[in-house]
């Protein structure tokens, strides 16, 4: 570890920025690691690599933590509360650092904090936690299903009831396992009335590992070919692997700092999930076309469309900030992407200059964000089902506007990087119940034990005519 930094007290920061501040994960690491970007490489794999695995796993560190200690860990002070979860994690899942290390540096970590008197008390229950780990006894999956998964994989317990109920027992824990880079040797699962069975090898785990923690990134082939990019890749000692979904987009892992890569810094490399990326590929843009984005930040979507009219056309990618608006504009400057623009606008307030316009209209809608807690944690904490509700109805209000963008024969893309029915299939249904000048042309339903986030994506055309039901007015609300 650096001399005059210590990555845990890092970590502890990053915790508490997580669990006493509100602050999102993702946003707090990557803060702390800009931070300290002087800080030797190893230092900052290790404040990544605790942080994002005790946000993970903060269910069964509570659980592992009562199991040792009379004062639960929600009860703690939250300074403790840190030292004692990321302790727990490096016990539980960082076999290379000594048991005794860890116990050594949370009681200083404690002291340092201004809490001497509780070092007794940290020192002790580690200790504890250290001798008997493997003692721990888990609910029972048999006689507690729904508390063993939340346990085992750090889901609330509503959360694994509702995907149970959406995708079966089996399912479910396959999902639960993939949010944590897991993936079991063996599973069965019920899919569209079949049982499928996957047996994985050690090679194809190790593979799988790499897609759920390294990053997904889309090549802009009309810069530099996809071979070019991985051999360069590979000669700066990053890891590549390929999707056989797409031949332009791979997961790199073994990096320090994405903007140290050359590919990225010029444009060549953008970071998207393959589901996402499937959003272009649904809509098949043709080379001229106008696009609207109407939620775009920061603009991956936007921008996959650019590349693939090949410089033709215009995307105008929309967000309601300032802010984020001017991320979109860093990553056209970054891209080069000379048919984009981007504007702030409310995407709930209808433009009338935009009406009957847009070839493609791409409605990528806040969501719960259920399909992407492999990369941010921390949702499955904050999400509640009330929110859920609030924002399938946010997002039929937004539609309620946005369709009226697309020309006739044009087409509405409505995507979400969620899971649930609410904000997916019955806002569908809901949709071309209320406007019968539109139709499904497909749906998917991605999900993120399939290697990707779970992701949900329908392509809605607009008729050529502009006849209405009877009773509907063209521009009627929910």
């Amino acid at each position: 570890m650096s001399e005059n930094i210590n990555p845990r007290n890092i970590v502890v920061d990053i915790l508490l920025a997580v669990d006493r501040d509100g602050e999102m994960s993702h946003i707090a690491i990557r803060n702390a690691l800009e931070r300290y970007r002087s800080i030797p490489r190893r230092d900052r794999a290790f404040i990544r690599r605790v942080s994002e695995g005790t946000i993970e796993r903060m269910i069964e560190m509570d659980y592992i933590i009562g199991h040792f200690s009379k004062i639960k860990a929600k009860k703690m002070k939250p300074v403790i509360r840190a030292i004692m979860r990321s302790a727990v994690y490096q016990l539980k899942y960082m076999d290379a650092v000594p048991d005794s290390a860890v116990c050594n540096e949370a009681v200083k970590l404690a002291v340092s904090r201004g809490y001497s008197g509780l070092r007794g008390f940290v020192n002790g229950v580690l200790r504890n936690v250290s001798r008997n780990m493997d003692s721990v006894a888990y609910p029972d999956s048999d006689t507690e299903p729904v508390r063993a998964l939340s346990v085992r994989y750090s889901m609330p317990e509503w959360m694994v009831k509702r995907f149970a109920e959406m995708y079966g027992m089996e399912r479910c824990a396959c999902i639960l396992a993939s949010f944590l880079g897991e993936w079991p040797e063996e599973h069965v699962f019920e899919q569209g009335g079949s049982v499928e069975s996957y047996e994985v090898t050690r090679e194809e785990s190790d593979d799988r590992l790499v897609r759920q923690r390294g990053i997904c990134v889309r090549v802009d082939t009309n810069k530099k070919s996809v071979e070019e990019v991985r051999r360069s890749l590979e000669s700066q000692g990053i890891t590549v692997l390929p999707d056989d979904r797409l031949s332009y987009a791979f997961y790199i892992d073994g990096y320090d700092t994405l903007d140290q890569i050359p590919e990225f810094a010029d444009g060549i490399l953008y970071v998207q999930d393959i589901a996402s990326m499937m959003v272009a590929e649904t809509a098949q843009p043709q080379e001229g076309d106008f696009i609207l984005d109407v939620c775009a930040a920061p603009g991956g979507k936007s921008f996959h469309f650019a590349q693939m009219m090949h410089g033709t056309g215009m995307v105008v990618a929309r967000d309601l900030t300032e802010f984020k608006v001017n991320l979109i504009r860093e990553n056209i400057r970054r891209c080069r992407a000379e048919n984009m623009q981007a504007e702030v606008h409310d995407a709930l307030e209808f433009d009338p200059e935009m009406e009957e316009h847009a070839d493609i209209v791409i409605a990528d809608l806040p969501c719960s964000g259920l399909g992407v807690i492999g990369r941010k944690a921390d949702i499955k904490y904050r999400t509640s089902e009330e929110n859920i509700r609030e924002l399938a109805d946010l997002q039929r209000r937004i539609l309620d506007v946005v369709w009226r963008y697309v020309k006739p024969g044009g087409t509405l893309i409505y995507s979400t990087c969620t899971v649930t029915a609410e904000e997916n299939q019955q806002n569908v249904q809901w949709f071309l119940e209320q406007h019968s000048q539109f139709s499904l042309v497909s749906k998917r339903q991605y999900l993120p034990d399939e290697g990707c986030d779970g992701f949900f994506i329908a392509k809605i055309h607009r008729h050529q005519d502009h006849v209405q039901r009877a009773g509907t007015s063209k521009h009627d609300s929910v």
